[in-house]
């Protein structure tokens, strides 16, 4: 059996949070897990990332792969991938939550504005 270390989506419509779970890797997202391993929440500001370490090293130790959203939770948490408390929390990054810049309006182009206008009058 391939265990996965992976979030499992709980929380109302349009108002999700997340579950880290162990789970087999051939069972649904939202499928019955082996065991809870914490919980994210990308709602609050900042995030909220509560993880249980020593279970997560458990079942890392017992050959559970952490997925790619997990290892970033666990690198946020002070935690390596492997499990191990590396001390250092990172902070998110400064250009991520600044809006993007607005798009330039589009301007129709000459021969766009020349084929409306054959069509308009045809």
């Amino acid at each position: 059996m391939a265990v996965r270390i992976r979030l499992a989506r709980v929380g109302a419509t349009k108002r999700p949070s997340y579950r880290v779970v162990a789970i087999d890797s051939r069972r649904p997202r939202d499928g019955r897990s082996l065991e809870i391993l914490g919980f994210y929440d990308p709602l609050t500001d900042p995030a909220t990332v509560q993880l249980h370490a020593e279970r997560i090293r458990d079942w890392i130790g017992r050959g559970a792969t952490p997925s790619e959203t997990v290892v970033r939770l666990l690198r946020q948490a002070g935690l390596d991938p492997r499990g191990q408390e590396t001390g250092a929390v990172s902070e998110p990054k400064a250009g991520a939550s600044e809006p993007k810049a607005a798009a330039k309006p589009r301007t129709r182009t000459r021969k766009a504005a020349t084929t409306a206008g054959a069509k308009a009058s045809a």
